[in-house]
């Protein structure tokens, strides 16, 4: 191979690929908030749904985490 097509190669693949991975990146932080927010979801309609239940400490630390998570902006 010649060294201008190396040199195009290592200058030219980043370039690519840069925008294609940024584009997945902002695709899997969606689904993932997407998700976090259903789950969030799901954990106060069974909570409302049942309020005479005890909670387990699994669900007290759920509930905590997520009224955490609301209260600070870096989520």
């Amino acid at each position: 191979m010649q060294w201008q097509l190396v040199v195009a190669l290592v200058v030219g693949i980043p370039i690519i690929l840069f925008p294609v991975a940024y584009v997945w990146y902002l695709n899997i932080s969606g689904m993932y908030a997407a998700i976090r927010e259903a789950r969030e979801r799901r954990a106060v309609r069974e909570t409302k749904a049942k309020p005479n239940k005890e909670l387990l400490p699994e669900e007290e630390y759920e509930m905590a985490l997520s009224k955490a998570m609301k209260e600070y902006p870096w989520h």
